[in-house]
């Protein structure tokens, strides 16, 4: 038990000067009662936190006025300095913890969507219309998975599926670039430093140069499908063929850098190499696709494929679509296409790019995606309806103002899903004649 030093180790000012070994002594009882009493503190604190269980080594009584030692004999307390080696042996001698699973899904969690299970493992019992009939049920019910950004490992291979494109070999693709500037070239250059410039999502992962690449080998392509194949009794190399091909090319394409619409544009029956526009309409391919030899499969087929029309000398698919717009929104709603065309808005002042491009004119992209999914399983032409189910959600709004222009000249962002929903309501109310022209118009 720790004792308190005597009355008489305490020496009063009268008292003559204490002996060196006196002192000596007084200093071993002053430095045993700080270290009983320190060693008590720290038993006490770590019974404490082990909820009442002793210490081995040293404990603690706390009592009123005195603190006691229960341990009869003291050690000195050990170093720090082997404390790194001591930590290694326990970590020797302890039981191996196992390192999580790692994650198998998509990377935006561990169990993987019902959409994607399907498109990875294909359909059951090798039924492939069941299946892809099931794939666009599970489109319009759940949505793709992606991150804030729009992103999505599989969405690029949904698309690919559902518009029914073959894989496109990366030479085929090369060989259109490694033939150089296409007589669309300067019309290209002239939009695609515009292309989404306000987006920084886009900004961030497309590069101007992509979209240079990508347009331009379309162009070339569409350059080649109007050019008539030459005799095969002449064999000639690649690059003899890629000179007779710029020279014989006909005056009507060089023209096509005018604007739609010029004297000098391609005629109606002509689909162009490149009209404005189609800058936008290829940058949600660059932006989903994982290669450019993916968003290049994608984009010619759209445009050779779901909207020729489109692309035509004098865009006259695109005009047959606005014309829908106005006789679609008739339909649905007349009272709100009554007071627009009061005042003179038509669909052609404030609907034009909406439908050629497929309203990816409108932010945010990650919602033009979620868009674009509907679209290509159940048909690019509800399009149509999508944009009259935008002025539907703006229909208070555009009732109440004298000038409905300053309303439509910029839309509202896209909100994907609430679009969907009131595009599939409206859909079933759109007569059958009506609807067969929508189907058609693109084409």
């Amino acid at each position: 038990m720790a004792q308190h030093p005597p009355s008489w180790a305490f020496d009063g000012p009268d008292d003559p000067p204490a002996s060196p070994r006196t002192m000596r002594n007084l200093r071993k009882i002053r430095s045993h009662q700080v270290l009983t009493t320190s060693s008590a503190l720290i038993a006490q604190t770590q019974s404490s936190r082990s909820s009442g269980a002793r210490a081995t080594e040293t404990g603690s009584a706390v009592t009123t006025g005195s603190v006691t030692a229960r341990t009869p004999t003291h050690r000195r307390t050990r170093s720090n300095s082997d404390a790194a080696a001591r930590a290694a042996a326990l970590a020797a001698t302890a039981p191996a913890q196992r390192r999580p699973a790692r994650k198998t899904g998509s990377g935006i969690g561990i169990k993987r969507s019902l959409l994607e299970n399907l498109l990875r493992d294909g359909p059951h019992n090798g039924k492939t219309s069941e299946g892809l009939q099931e794939l666009k049920y599970l489109v319009l019910s759940c949505r793709v998975d992606a991150d804030g950004d729009g992103m999505s490992p599989y969405r690029i291979y949904l698309w690919l599926v559902l518009l029914n494109i073959p894989p496109v070999p990366t030479d085929d693709y090369l060989a259109l670039i490694h033939r150089g500037r296409s007589p669309a070239y300067a019309k290209i250059r002239n939009d695609t430093f515009r292309t989404l410039a306000t987006d920084p999502l886009f900004k961030r992962r497309v590069t101007e140069a992509s979209l240079i690449r990508l347009l331009n080998a379309v162009a070339w392509k569409l350059h080649d499908s109007k050019v008539k194949p030459r005799s095969k009794s002449r064999p000639s190399s690649s690059r003899r063929l890629e000179m007779e091909l710029l020279i014989n090319t006909p005056p009507r394409i060089e023209e096509e850098s005018e604007e739609p619409g010029s004297s000098n544009s391609a005629t109606v029956n002509e689909t162009a190499m490149y009209v404005q526009g189609m800058n936008v309409l290829c940058a949600p391919f660059l932006y989903a696709a994982r290669s450019e030899v993916e968003a290049y499969a994608l984009f010619h087929y759209f445009v050779t494929k779901e909207c020729p029309g489109y692309i035509r000398g004098a865009m006259d698919g695109v005009h047959k679509g606005l014309r829908l717009v106005d006789r679609c929104l008739e339909v649905v709603d007349p009272k709100l296409a009554a007071h627009l065309f009061s005042k003179g808005m038509h669909a052609e002042l404030y609907a034009f790019p909406s439908v050629l491009t497929f309203c990816a004119c409108t932010p945010p992209l990650p919602e033009v995606l979620h868009l674009w999914d509907f679209l290509f399983a159940y048909g690019t032409h509800l399009n149509i309806v999508c944009i009259v189910a935008q002025l539907l959600r703006m229909r208070d709004s555009l009732l109440e103002s004298d000038n409905p222009n300053k309303i439509l000249r910029n839309l509202p962002p896209l909100d994907a899903e609430k679009i969907i929903a009131l595009t599939v309501l409206l859909a079933p109310k759109i007569p059958a004649d009506l609807y067969a022209e929508m189907v058609s118009h693109a084409k």
